[in-house]
């Protein structure tokens, strides 16, 4: 793995965090064109009328249900809102280029494991989707790949970081694939940047137990950061409902680390962040792409570094102009959450239209098979399980913002 200067990216630049957008396989992107007059949203469980194009569609146009599983409430659901409003961009487009007429049915996860599970059942065995799209965080979605998989429908998250989204117990769960990488990879990321860049030479790291995206990233960046030259000097867990942290930065504090690594959601990690603060832990604050919300709390993570999917610092033509196209439509610029699912819609989009149809083995066989997928982030093909081969890109919270520092490559 290699550090690499963020230089102005040119066209031809590898981007960093990256996700999937446009056509694969020297195709033009699904959809290009300018996007549709806007739809009012539906609620969750109903069928979207983002693909109220398809009435344009030629009669060629492949008809396919399309679940989505996402957290429209709950503690995570600005990332739901994210890959939503992304997602039925890139349908919206793709019904309007008139090769696909996809319809979609929204169902809310909560952020909770059981509902997701319920969702993709209802899904399955009621609606008669032939792909899920999502869930959107790791907890939810390993239960959801276990039960799609074993239905043989094709399903593509792309959020979802933990391995045993793919994988389970070192069997590959072929109906199942992402648009991001994956939590070893950020884990070692974060590692090598603590050592190499922060200079780091001692490290703390707080995580919570019952979540497996946490956990996972805990273990794997103490792994690193040893296995570098570097000492995790205390390892300390909560739990998912905790929100005193005060007799854990105690400890954390009489060790004074370097670096503190905090893998987990932005509301979490605000709140630890802030008792940090208050209990005078001065170590330099590290962590991940459950960082990347709105709604973080800047000021509490100030100088603090995180690894995230894309760099909306990025130059690109494709990135830019995917920036202005999210912002003409919504008001606000994209997040990497919004930016992975504009990419994974889009990959889904050129699966369907390879396959020629809505089975979803063939939708599968397309999907395992599509090669140099050019993205909003860059490109990307897909390993044996079903993981993107991509780069990541370090952020500082820097004023208020988030601000580039360094590409790391696979």
């Amino acid at each position: 793995m290699q550090l690499s200067r963020f230089v102005g990216m040119s066209a031809a630049s590898m981007l960093a965090a990256g996700l999937i957008l446009a056509a694969g396989c020297g195709s033009t992107p699904a959809g290009s064109g300018s996007p549709a007059a806007p739809t009012t949203a539906p609620k969750a469980g109903e069928p979207t009328k983002a693909a109220s194009g398809a009435a344009q569609a030629g009669s060629g146009a492949i008809a396919v249900k399309v679940g989505m599983i996402t957290p429209l409430s709950g503690d995570v659901k600005t990332y739901g809102e994210s890959v939503k409003n992304a997602y039925e961009l890139a349908i919206e487009e793709a019904n309007k280029a008139g090769k696909v007429n996809i319809t979609t049915v929204v169902t809310d996860s909560k952020g909770d494991a059981t509902e997701g599970v319920n969702a993709a059942t209802k899904l399955i065995n009621q609606d008669k989707v032939k792909a899920i799209f999502g869930p959107v965080i790791s907890r939810v979605a390993i239960g959801v790949s276990d039960i799609v998989n074993t239905n043989k429908i094709v399903m593509i998250t792309p959020t979802g970081t933990a391995p045993k989204v793919t994988v389970d117990n070192g069997k590959r769960k072929e109906y199942i694939f992402r648009s991001c990488f994956i939590d070893p990879f950020q884990g070692q990321v974060m590692a090598k940047f603590g050592l190499n860049t922060v200079k780091a030479k001692n490290a703390s790291i707080v995580y919570d137990i019952s979540n497996d995206y946490s956990k996972g990233l805990a273990e794997t960046f103490k792994a690193a950061f040893e296995q570098g030259g570097g000492k995790v000097v205390n390892m300390e867990s909560y739990g998912k409902d905790d929100v005193d942290f005060s007799a854990i930065l105690t400890k954390v504090g009489s060790n004074s680390p370097d670096v503190l690594f905090l893998p987990d959601y932005y509301n979490k990690v605000s709140l630890i962040g802030r008792q940090a603060k208050e209990k005078g832990v001065k170590a330099t604050l590290l962590g991940v792409d459950g960082w990347d919300s709105a709604e973080l709390d800047a000021k509490a993570m100030e100088g603090g570094y995180f690894s995230n999917h894309y760099s909306a610092e990025d130059q690109r033509p494709e990135v830019q102009e995917w920036i202005k196209k999210y912002q003409a439509k919504f008001g606000k610029a994209p997040d990497a959450l919004g930016t992975l699912a504009y990419d994974a819609a889009n990959l889904l989009v050129e699966a369907i239209v390879k396959a020629g149809s809505d089975d979803p083995t063939k939708i599968r066989d397309a999907m395992a098979n599509i090669k140099d997928f050019k993205a909003v982030t860059g490109t990307l093909s897909f390993d044996k399980d079903g993981n993107p081969i991509k780069s990541a890109v370090v952020l500082q919270i820097k004023d208020g913002k988030q601000k580039y520092v360094e590409t790391v490559n696979p």
